[in-house]
């Protein structure tokens, strides 16, 4: 027996990492290590083991900082962190960090040469199945507007992801937490991808893979959420477990299910009420 269709969805919006492109502790330790490799080289610093270690510390310490204010973590202040600390500047693991007095430790150039040198790796070494293509590509060609809504601290990685994949032609909007000042599950970066794509809240349909940023988030925003299980069993990223009275309008093992959930998007209709 086939599972009931969605009806009256417009817009569906797509998380980022897990949900579109896996994201493993393994791929993204990688990335870290191609980039520490490289810029303690090009910098001249004492060694990518101790940039790596630094690397996570300030991580960490970004997250605690900034998640809990809804604030996406940011890569340049993590690059002005850990050149400073591998320059050394001495900081304890709950210390506050004056970051005006950072800078002083490294130059633009520099900072810029860490950024897009993670971009760089991340790009080489984490690509999307070609599912995630495929998806896209069914959902808008029958009718719907189809994006990306992803917590992520630097906006043109995902760009880059999504061009190389060939997904640009097909999307109508990134959205990403480091443009638009918020992560998710504040409701302001949900009103944000409302108002860019003229969509009511009933009109949109989120999915993802963690149960506090997606579906909390979307559902508290007052649109429809499916959620994509079993996604964040291998990942560094930030997770959430299951849990309180919200509960997806369905829940999906692989994205391959989703248009089948999914009635065709209604007519469009004028404002005087003409098709």
């Amino acid at each position: 027996m086939s599972e009931p269709r969605l009806d009256g969805i417009r817009a569906v919006t797509l998380d980022f990492g897990n949900t579109l492109a896996p994201v493993q502790r393994a791929a993204l330790r990688s990335v870290v290590e191609t980039t520490a490799a490289r810029v303690s080289e090009a910098l001249g610093l004492a060694g990518p083991r101790e940039f790596l270690a630094t690397w996570v510390e300030e991580r960490d310490r970004q997250f605690r900082e900034e998640v809990p204010c809804f604030r996406e973590v940011d890569l340049a202040q993590r690059a002005v962190r850990v050149l400073a600390r591998l320059r050394g500047l001495e900081m304890a693991p709950d210390e506050a960090w004056d970051d005006a007095a950072a800078t002083s430790s490294s130059t633009e150039d520099e900072v810029a040469l860490v950024v897009s040198t993670y971009s760089d790796a991340f790009v080489a070494s984490v690509h999307p199945p070609a599912s995630s293509g495929r998806l896209i590509a069914t959902l808008a060609d029958r009718g719907f507007q189809v994006a990306i809504l992803s917590n992520w601290p630097l906006a043109t990685t995902i760009d880059r992801v999504a061009d190389a994949a060939g997904w640009s032609a097909r999307l109508s909007g990134i959205f990403v937490s480091e443009r638009i000042g918020t992560i998710k599950p504040h409701p302001a970066i949900f009103a944000h991808v409302e108002a860019a794509l003229a969509r009511r809240p009933d009109e949109m349909l989120h999915v993802g893979d963690d149960w506090a940023a997606d579906v909390v988030g979307a559902a508290a925003a007052g649109w429809h959420v499916a959620y994509l299980r079993n996604r964040q069993l291998d990942t560094s990223l930030p997770t959430s477990e299951r849990g309180g009275e919200v509960e997806p309008d369905f829940e999906l093992d692989d994205l391959a299910e989703l248009p089948a959930r999914l009635a065709d998007p209604p007519p469009l209709h004028s404002r005087d009420g003409a098709t």
